[in-house]
Formats: C-alpha cells, structure tokens, sequence
C-alpha cells in the first residue's frame, strides 16, 4: 500500500531493503536542503550528522547510493541540479 505523502523514490524497488528511519533522514536531508546557499548548507549538514550520529543512523555505501539513486530517478533537472550541490557539500563536509 502507497503512503500518499511518501516521495516516490522512497516506494522505489532500489531502497526496499533500506530500513524507513533511514529513508526519512534521507527525505528530511533534501526537502531541508533545497534552495539553501553553501554557507547555510554547511550550517545544515553539521547538526543533521551529528543528529544521525547520535541516533545511530549509519549509512552503509550501498545504502547511501541506493537512496541517491532512486531520489534522482524521480527527481526534476532542478531537484537534480539542487541534489548535486547537496552531495558536493556534503561530500567536502565529510572529508575535513
């Protein structure tokens, strides 16, 4: 049974096996980060790590792409523009 507020990429085959908690971060993650400047991202993404952290939502590679994936499949050219600015951030937020 479909979940009308559920995006459609948290009904996708690629993340069925990822748990729901996860999904939600995930969702929580790109609808609190679309149209955010790269300052605000990085003053975002901070809290929103460390609240996975602390709640023991740890992301498999797999998972992670998995989720990427399927949020792309059902995403429009500017959602995709807006995800890819997201994972640049996030990605150099990781590595410091």
């Amino acid at each position: 049974m479909q979940d009308q507020n559920r995006p459609a990429w948290m009904t996708d085959p690629l993340v069925k096996d990822i748990p729901e908690k996860k999904l939600q971060f995930v969702e929580q993650l790109f609808a609190q980060g679309q149209g955010k400047s790269q300052k605000e991202m990085m003053a975002y993404l901070m809290p929103m790590m460390k609240k996975a952290k602390a709640e023991n939502l740890t992301f498999t590679p797999q998972e992670m792409n998995a989720a990427i994936a399927a949020i792309r499949k059902h995403s429009t050219r500017e959602e995709l523009t807006q995800i890819d600015k997201i994972l640049e951030k996030s990605k150099n937020t990781s590595h410091q």
